[in-house]
């Protein structure tokens, strides 16, 4: 009976219907269908196809509504019946949902049995009021050295992961999924090859990470509509987890392929492009998507961890650009680090985590500003290092670097298989920078005992 009383609002009390006018592409134009935008409608296409195709009412035009489809167009033909089927936008949420795969809908397509005990949730609730965030005061280990050490995220922090193609953002997610400390995960998959999806879920996230996950999959071949619900899809789930009190990473790849999709729902109902091809729906939407993880006064956090495709390795192209203006900090992989070997790529002079100073201790700050001085003066100097010009003593900073080069690399470079633990990352991030302190010393104390010139 509860079950029922909950499902009342979505209920229609009467048949709304139209009639197809004209099919453009994913998108379907409707007569005579008095239909808010974001309701779910049903296209008749049985007498061809014997299949039912449904979509999303997502703007209007002339009296007439424009209806994006979820799958394709076959069999829809002129004067076919458009019927709505939800006018308040819902997503079945529930603790049954870990371990298990939807897709943009919410609907399970893993093949096991239909999750019972779930609840409807609004997939586009009302924004969180600023006032009822929670200060971010508590670190949010990831099992990732580089990160833990010299870029600390805070539970209820929101970074982005910005890379080129084929430098290892995915595997990171990954690996932070397996190991970091959050009760929960919520992994979207926007945009991906579906080849990729089934790698991720058996080799990379493996049976540990995927336990305490639930994975929303939209993978590239499906409508750009799936893909911005697959979206808003994982924030209903995080959202439902984080109301519960706990703790939730929710990672999303990529936010790029999510901004491509909106920006192909832009140009269906006639947006004018701005910045490089994309509508101005693009930018209003990241906000908005971006701003439903945090945390709240009456308990629980969302950490948000979001990739972000970089075209051309440019991190100053539109979406790139957005995000960082949006985000607490951007975690940065280079493909020069990647050619060398070392994972994860993260370039630490180029990345920043925003509340890292809020979550870390005194003495873990010291130690990450000394380290960072070092490996700043050592990049700068690095042409001339690899030419045998560096002349020691020029620089004190960069002659420490030098000596501690392979220690700083072993310790920034992990492989994925490898977690390490918070408290010991803190010590040996302490430990180095307390050698780079001495080395320093000595090399001052030497040169000032050494003979001038008469």
């Amino acid at each position: 009976m509860r079950q029922a009383v909950r499902i009342l609002p979505e209920l229609e009390p009467r048949e709304i219907c139209g009639r197809v006018a004209a099919v453009r592409g994913l998108s379907v134009t409707v007569r005579d269908l008095p239909l808010p935008v974001g309701a779910i409608v049903r296209i008749d296409a049985r007498a061809r196809t014997g299949d039912t195709v449904r979509g999303e009412v997502v703007g209007f035009a002339g009296g007439e509504s424009i209806v994006m489809l979820f799958n394709d167009s076959d069999g829809i033909a002129p004067g076919v019946q458009v019927v709505g089927e939800q006018s308040a936008q819902t997503v079945p949420v529930g603790s049954n949902l870990l371990g298990r795969v939807i897709n943009g809908r919410g609907r399970v397509i893993d093949g096991g049995p239909r999750p019972l005990g779930l609840e409807p949730r609004p997939l586009y609730p009302d924004p969180t009021s600023p006032l009822a965030r929670s200060p971010i005061r508590e670190p949010l280990p990831t099992g990732v050295r580089a990160v833990d050490a010299m870029l600390t995220l805070g539970k209820g922090q929101r970074i982005g992961i910005f890379s080129g193609p084929g430098i290892g953002k995915s595997t990171l997610l990954a690996s932070i999924a397996q190991h970091t400390t959050a009760d929960v995960n919520v992994i979207a998959l926007i945009g991906e090859r579906g080849r990729e999806v089934r790698e991720f879920l058996e080799e990379t996230l493996g049976p540990e990470g995927r336990a305490k996950s639930v994975l929303v999959i939209s993978t590239s071949d499906e409508s750009p509509l799936l893909r911005v619900r697959a979206a808003a899809v994982a924030c209903t789930v995080a959202e439902h987890f984080r109301d519960g009190g706990r703790d939730v990473m929710l990672m999303m790849d990529s936010i790029t392929r999510f901004a491509q999709a909106q920006r192909q729902i832009g140009l269906t109902i006639n947006e004018q492009p701005a910045t490089k091809g994309y509508p101005p729906s693009v930018f209003a939407l990241m906000p908005k998507l971006l701003e439903r993880a945090g945390t709240l006064d009456s308990g629980g956090s969302i950490t948000g961890l979001y990739s972000v495709l970089v075209e051309g390795d440019d991190l100053s192209e539109p979406i790139s650009d957005a995000a960082r203006g949006i985000l607490d900090g951007h975690i940065a992989l280079s493909r020069r680090l990647a050619a060398r070997g070392r994972y994860p790529a993260v370039d630490l002079l180029e990345s920043i985590s925003r509340v890292a100073d809020d979550v870390c201790d005194k003495n873990h700050i010291a130690a990450r500003r000394h380290l960072l001085r070092l490996l700043a003066a050592y990049a700068e100097a690095e042409e001339l290092i690899n030419i045998g010009a560096y002349a020691r003593g020029s620089n004190p900073d960069c002659d420490v670097a030098i000596e501690m080069k392979a220690d700083l690399e072993e310790f920034l470079g992990q492989s994925s298989g490898e977690p390490a633990s918070y408290p010991a990352t803190c010590r040996r991030l302490i430990e180095l920078a307390l050698d780079a302190a001495e080395r320093s010393q000595r090399d001052t104390a030497g040169r000032s005992a050494s003979p001038t010139s008469a």
